[in-house]
């Protein structure tokens, strides 16, 4: 397998920030449903994702760096013969490594309650029994629609294993999402394993966006419509309705569509007045022959001091 680092692209210096940033742009560069149809961005989306999820646990980083471990957590075989590395240093050539003389008869400590001495003498606590296993973080891009209606998205993770994810209605930029139990498996027996935390990234839409609870909407109308005032289909992020322009619309006007956004919000449409495209001569000749009673200046205020 590949250097986890070279996979991420940063040195064997780098912090632990440094690797999760890392991780982050190249999952967004290679998700699979950024790349649909291209296996290759798949393969490489996994090879990203088990890099990370070797460098993001610390203790396995520190194992691989100091060559106990593979690019895949398996045990290497230490020097000179095989085996795994307790097995090396309880052979002759690993003796440094052993604890000597430490016996209750001679009246000396145990190893385990001269570690927990040690431990209490340092003010920490000895580190025994089963550990948890790590948890596994993602980048997940989404739709806007499912972001604000709510969704259902399938996750692959590092081993390939695909898993169900709730996505809830009215869901932000940069909420995490937790999937109990998905994360790395637990050390020893009866260790719970980690979780599954899925960083949202929103994609933006084509004409809706977000204020709070409040859905906006740029609406472009007519001059027709702006002036005389309409009827017409608007859409809405639960699907199309009818609405009213009432006369003598402006640019700009905002028009509310009561309940429509995001559990007790609104839409709010923004209208912009859209002129004709090419030639109109019959609106030409009546705009040359029309005196308009508001004679305002539209651009009173804006001479230069």
């Amino acid at each position: 397998m590949e250097d986890p680092y070279a996979v991420l692209g940063v040195p064997k210096t780098a912090s632990a920030e440094e690797i999760r940033k890392a991780y982050r742009r190249l999952a967004k560069q290679w998700h699979p449903d950024t790349n649909p149809d291209k296996p290759e961005a798949e393969a490489r989306f996994k090879s990203v994702s088990a890099a990370y999820a070797l460098l993001s646990d610390a203790e396995q980083r520190a194992r691989y760096d100091r060559g106990e471990i593979d690019a895949s957590g398996a045990e290497r075989a230490p020097p000179g013969g095989a085996g795994g590395w307790r097995d090396w240093a309880e052979a002759p050539q690993g003796a440094r490594y052993r604890s000597y003389g430490f016996s209750p008869e001679a009246g000396e400590i145990d190893p385990e309650e001269f570690e927990e001495l040690l431990a209490r003498a340092f003010g920490g606590a000895r580190r025994a029994g089963p550990r948890r296993g790590a948890d596994i973080e993602v980048m997940l891009r989404i739709p806007f629609l499912d972001a604000v209606r709510g969704a259902v998205r399938q996750i692959t993770l590092p081993d390939g294993k695909q898993v169900s994810l709730t996505i809830p209605k009215g869901a932000e930029e940069g909420m995490v999402l937790r999937l109990a139990g998905q994360g790395r498996p637990g050390r020893g027996e009866g260790a719970p394993p980690g979780d599954l935390l899925a960083a949202l990234e929103i994609e933006p839409h084509p004409f809706f966006r977000r204020e709070g609870k409040d859905i906006l909407l740029d609406l472009p109308v007519t001059l027709q419509e702006a002036v005389l005032g309409a009827r017409i289909e608007v859409p809405t992020i639960e699907g199309p309705v009818t609405m009213t322009i009432p006369p003598h619309s402006g640019e700009g006007t905002r028009l509310r569509l009561r309940g429509r956004g995001i559990e007790g919000g609104h839409q709010i449409a923004v209208l912009h007045v859209v002129l004709p495209q090419g030639s109109e001569p019959a609106l030409e000749e009546f705009l040359r022959n029309w005196m308009p009673e508001d004679r305002r200046n539209p651009r009173a205020g804006m001479q230069a001091p």
